[in-house]
């Protein structure tokens, strides 16, 4: 092997690593090693930045856009409404908000789909009583699986795509990646919807009914003189009253020392973690109260929770420094956070993906700061576009997706969108620029050097030959199941774009070197690379669905491994009827 080669392997390998700890953010992964790739003479400096005028990352930057205009046209809100009236059985409004989802997703991608099906779902499961992590799980997997069907539907595609189009002159068409997506899809929602209430039979809790399921939240509350807290030790906490003291304030000064001689006097402030029901409970006791004023008096007030989306621009900031609410007198009263690090007070808690908010306030300026700082509320907090207005962003998107099929390239297709719902005043491309996911964007148009560099290096060609004497590169079918099988394996550690990046060139040798047509490799790597089900970090669809629906780490393993090994074996089986 040459130095290049075996430095892109290592510069892989590191960056995979890093991608699957989660620790520094993807953009600054990105872009160190796309200039660690410049420096070890993987490619030459004008091709450092080709990722940013790549056709897909165009593509990618548009459908954002647009995604960002359908988002605000609650266009599913009156379906909702008749489908409640309806009132059908849990299975049926399981299969039928997750078939919802899984329809927006063949024409965005994944994130938007989930956002834009997630309030009317939990609406729904509202009117209803279905318990919300019946719900919320299966529109994340919904959402990942209806990406498969087309070639806008997630980054994948239109990588493979691409590749496609440079080895042999033309990509796939819009709608061939749903011979296997789309049986892959229905099967998978519909094993999904019937056995998610088996595995969470439980309902929503209330504070008199409480499981270990319930959602955990971080507090900050006072003791009040008639607390029944008062004399109580921290050690006994969790056992009497089902909470896990962080600290102890007295003063201004923290309280040190072992739980168990660490005695709660009135005045003190409490910050703790525990099920969101119990602390309900709790206030409604006057056993804690809130150091803040809420205003519940207000014509307007409002209490509203509200996920951290990944483009949010709260993401990495503390407590303390959310102005966007400070400003408008709305309080952040709890956190429900996947991994809280608690260290300090309750105001230096770091935000992150997925973690929801508990704000109060008047709701037009929970509603403002929402908008502003890139958070979903999870119940509407300001009323919708009337319905003429929300039809025709919706009208537009649909020319998009119709000239994309009948064959004009996606990039210039989404792009006559934009320029059209611009010019309607739907979308201010301005704003809409600066409200956009730039970490994804980055990392796709930063990785695509670099695998770029995997296939001109030779990187490629050896890998093949490794995993050659592993299956018989002549039998076609072989080959495909290794490709899908190791798509399936990183996509749970590795954003599903990463993963089309690094294996489309190993696909592309595969096919090379058995002298087959390389169609059926890289949809395998497509479909791979969209099958995760099994985490919760792989993608930050499944990310979101963890604090929303309160799910642990396992509760993924659970679900999601009867959906993978399912949606492996159909879709092996449809590549070989379909693309063999």
């Amino acid at each position: 092997m040459t130095f290049e080669q075996v430095s892109l392997l290592i510069l892989l390998l590191a960056m995979l690593v890093l991608f699957s700890f989660d620790r520094i953010r993807i953009e600054v992964i990105s872009i160190a090693g796309l200039l660690a790739g410049y420096a070890l003479g993987l490619y030459p400096a004008d091709h450092i930045f080709t990722g940013f005028a790549s056709p897909v990352v165009i593509t990618v930057v548009e459908i954002l856009l647009i995604v960002q205009v359908l988002a605000r046209a609650r266009l599913f809100d009156n379906l909702a409404a008749r489908f409640a009236a309806a009132k059908p059985s849990g299975f049926k409004v399981i299969a039928g908000a997750s078939s919802l989802a899984g329809f927006i997703s063949i024409f965005m991608n994944n994130i938007g789909a989930f956002a834009i099906s997630l309030p009317v779902t939990l609406r729904l499961g509202m009117a209803l009583t279905i318990p919300r992590r019946q719900l919320v799980m299966p529109l994340s997997f919904a959402a990942l699986l209806g990406g498969l069907v087309s070639l806008i539907g997630t980054p994948a595609n239109l990588l493979v795509s691409d590749a496609l189009a440079k080895a042999t002159g033309a990509g796939f068409h819009f709608f061939d990646f749903a011979y296997v997506g789309l049986p892959v899809a229905i099967a998978g929602i519909l094993l999904i919807a019937f056995r998610i209430q088996r595995l969470f039979p439980e309902p929503d809790e209330t504070p008199a009914t409480i499981s270990p399921g319930t959602r955990r939240i971080v507090v900050e509350r006072r003791i009040p003189d008639i607390s029944p807290l008062i004399g109580i030790r921290l050690s006994d906490c969790p056992t009497d009253f089902g909470i896990k003291p962080h600290a102890l304030i007295r003063g201004d000064n923290f309280v040190f020392g072992p739980l168990d001689q660490s005695v709660i006097s009135a005045g003190d402030v409490l910050l703790a973690e525990g099920a969101d029901a119990v602390f309900a409970g709790l206030a409604a006791t006057q056993a804690l109260i809130a150091d803040f004023n809420p205003h519940g008096l207000q014509p307007d007030f409002s209490r509203v929770e509200a996920v951290v989306m990944p483009e949010s621009t709260l993401v990495g900031s503390r407590v303390r420094s959310l102005e966007v609410f400070q400003s408008r007198g709305v309080a952040v009263t709890a956190l429900s956070m996947r991994a809280p690090r608690i260290e300090g007070r309750f105001i230096d808690l770091q935000l992150s993906i997925g973690d929801i908010l508990t704000l109060e306030g008047p709701r037009t300026a929970i509603a403002e700061a929402l908008e502003e700082s890139e958070c979903l509320p999870l119940a509407p907090t300001a009323p919708a576009e009337p319905a003429v207005l929300s039809r025709r962003p919706f009208a537009l998107f649909a020319c998009g997706v119709a000239a994309s099929a009948a064959g004009l390239p996606p990039d210039i297709a989404f792009a006559g969108v934009v320029l059209v719902l611009a010019l309607l005043n739907h979308l201010n491309i301005r704003q809409a620029m600066a409200d956009l996911n730039w970490p994804i964007i980055i990392m796709l148009a930063a990785m695509i050097p670099i695998g770029q560099a995997v296939a001109s290096t030779g990187a490629a060609a050896i890998i093949a030959g490794w995993l050659s004497l592993v299956v018989p590169v002549s039998q076609p079918l072989s080959g495909i199941a290794l490709i899908l099988f190791l798509a399936m394996a990183l996509t749970p550690f590795v954003n599903n774009a990463t993963v089309a990046i690094v294996l489309t060139p190993i696909a592309l040798e595969f096919a090379k070197a058995g002298s087959h047509a390389p169609g059926a490799y890289l949809i395998a790597v497509a479909v791979g690379a969209s099958l995760d089900f099994l985490t919760p970090f792989g993608h930050h669809n499944n990310t979101l669905a963890m604090g929303i629906g309160g799910y642990r780490f396992s509760d993924f393993l659970r679900a999601g491994w009867p959906l993978a090994l399912t949606s492996y074996g159909l879709a092996l089986f449809l590549l070989a009827l379909f693309w063999l």
